[in-house]
């Protein structure tokens, strides 16, 4: 099996509003996926119908093979998941909300357990109303890895972790994919997760409007810039322009999908000078994309995705 995540035209709402509207992606074993969006984008929504939590109302999401919400049970022995804001029995200590937690887990759970929250740099003495919401995270991190998982889904993982130990547990996300683990990873701290991230999804309204490897994107999302002598470069056949902007003689776009013919031409006039056509980082493709209104571009239409989800 290629692909380890399926989700297929998945439909979510609540009280009339939609949460997913036809969502569809797939992410292969082993892969590091960034699922990214703003708040309300319905990242969270996905994470409740991945873990079994939230059924959908149309469509379907698999794990595995296993229908997430038919087979909820099965995986959850599979499949590690952090919520965004875990909540535990407070008046325990951290050795005893992982003694209780393996409980509902296979053999091994506990030593694992152990084992993670000492890399974490928790005091397992310590009680759970005692800590400060970085070490509250470290505790849900420990748990979700304890069951040694083949899938991570992990809801904002980073948040309230200090700089260096959030950099040194996305560094580890490299190792366990290499172990063959799949992980589905949601953050605002775009720049450091692109260091891990394998593959990006943009959700926007419950919709994907980016599916694509970390490679393809930086291929098909490029920034070009130059100094012009009298007359700045006309923007027609360059590619979709998601940004453009320059100060006096300095000129340039963030193009999607550019045609390499258009730009090998700017290339080689003379009128123009110090050209760069460069790939840009994760939160430039993020701001660009993310930026641009629904049903809108240069020519009134909608811009081609990176990736067609649903090929």
């Amino acid at each position: 099996m290629s692909d380890v995540i399926e989700i297929d035209r998945l439909v979510v709402r609540y009280r009339g509003k939609t949460a997913l509207d036809g969502l569809s992606l797939k992410v292969p074993r082993g892969a590091v996926y960034a699922f990214l969006g703003d708040n309300g984008a319905g990242k969270t929504t996905t994470m409740k119908v991945l873990t079994g939590l939230l059924p959908p109302e149309s469509g379907r999401a698999r794990i595995l093979g296993l229908d997430c919400w038919g087979r909820a049970t099965e995986l959850r022995h599979r499949v590690g998941y952090m919520p965004e804001r875990p909540r535990f029995y407070d008046w325990m200590t951290i050795s005893e909300i992982g003694w209780f937690t393996a409980s509902f887990h296979k053999p091994g759970f506990l030593a694992r357990y152990r084992e993670w929250a000492e890399r974490l740099g928790l005091d397992l003495t310590k009680k759970l109303k005692d800590l400060s919401k970085g070490g509250y995270a470290r505790v849900g991190l420990a748990l979700a890895l304890a069951p040694n998982p083949e899938v991570l889904l992990l809801d904002e993982p980073t948040s309230g972790l200090d700089l260096l130990t959030r950099r040194e547990f996305l560094a580890s996300l490299a190792d366990l994919a290499s172990a063959g683990r799949t992980i589905f990873i949601t953050s605002h701290s775009i720049a450091e997760l692109e260091r891990a991230c394998t593959h990006v999804g943009l959700l926007r309204d419950g919709q994907m409007i980016l599916s694509a490897t970390l490679d393809e994107v930086r291929k098909k999302i490029r920034r070009v810039s130059l100094r012009f002598t009298e007359t700045p470069p006309d923007t027609t056949g360059l590619g979709t322009v998601l940004e453009k902007n320059g100060t006096g003689r300095f000129w340039q776009v963030l193009l999607q999908d550019p045609d390499p013919e258009a730009i090998a031409a700017l290339r080689r006039r003379s009128d123009f000078t110090d050209f760069e056509d460069v790939p840009v980082s994760l939160e430039e493709v993020y701001a660009g994309l993310m930026a641009r209104p629904r049903n809108s571009s240069d020519n009134g239409t909608l811009p081609p995705l990176v990736r067609k989800v649903d090929e």
